[in-house]
């Protein structure tokens, strides 16, 4: 089947991770590496992009009119899917895992797999914490909350201070862009910012780079075709972190 051509899934199951983030699960599997994305048509709304959690889910938070409308969707509801798009995370070795939010969810696979040594997971309250459990029976999970309800009482990026990120042969990193950003210079300090790798995420139309519409500065580098996943090293030089372009293509700043 032509990846560039949606095809039409049945949602099989939808499972409630928190308050605003839930899991579909559909009824086709997907070949894909983790840190891929897929292009997801909710009919009648919009379509948007989202990494594969698994071979058959996508995990999304309520954020906007389209997940709003796939939120509103249940057991035997239809959706599109092209896809998966895009390069993914590439280990071997001792691998660190940082994630923060719903930016968890491409990493989640690495996890399960067996594939992370450490994860660092970063979340708002004890509450938004996503896939602790399954992460905590496949790594060494330490977790940081910014209420303190759980874990560390403030940043991820606390906890990789305690670490020596040299220790690790690759470093994945997926969340919010300010987190990232915080992790990149951490790294960079270290003088292991080629080790890490960061799932980005731009506001995108067609999803195989055609319409420019998440390209970035200065190397006009396209998030769909050239990514979403980039080497740390190649975002030092980038926007990454300090601003980013909205659907009418103005910059907003991070």
């Amino acid at each position: 089947m032509d990846e560039h051509l949606p095809a039409g899934v049945t949602i099989r199951r939808v499972r409630e991770e928190t308050e605003s983030i839930r899991t579909f699960v559909f009824d086709r599997e997907y070949a894909f590496v983790p840190g891929q994305f897929v292009m997801v048509w909710v009919p009648g709304v919009d379509e948007i992009p989202m990494a594969l959690s698994a071979a058959d889910a996508i995990t999304v938070q309520e954020v906007g009119d389209a997940t709003a409308a796939l939120f509103r969707l249940g057991e035997g509801d239809r959706i599109g899917i092209r896809g998966p798009f895009g390069n993914g995370f590439s280990v071997s070795g001792r691998t660190l895992a940082v994630g923060g939010g719903i930016g968890v969810s491409p990493l989640y696979p690495l996890a399960v797999s067996g594939s992370i040594d450490t994860f660092l997971l970063g979340a708002r309250t004890a509450a938004d914490l996503l896939f602790a459990d399954d992460i905590r029976a496949s790594a060494d999970l330490r977790i940081a909350t910014d209420d303190g309800s759980a874990g560390h009482h403030g940043f991820v990026t606390d906890l990789l201070e305690e670490l020596r990120p040299a220790d690790f042969d690759h470093i994945c990193v997926c969340g919010p862009e300010a987190m990232m950003y915080a992790v990149l210079q951490v790294l960079d300090r270290e003088g292991v910012a080629v080790r890490g790798q960061f799932s980005l995420h731009r506001y995108m139309k067609c999803g195989i780079g055609i319409c420019g519409s998440c390209s970035i500065d200065p190397e006009g580098l396209r998030v769909c075709r050239d990514g979403p996943v980039f080497s740390g090293d190649r975002l030092r030089r980038s926007e990454f972190g300090r601003y980013r372009r909205d659907a009418s293509g103005m910059r907003e700043r991070i």
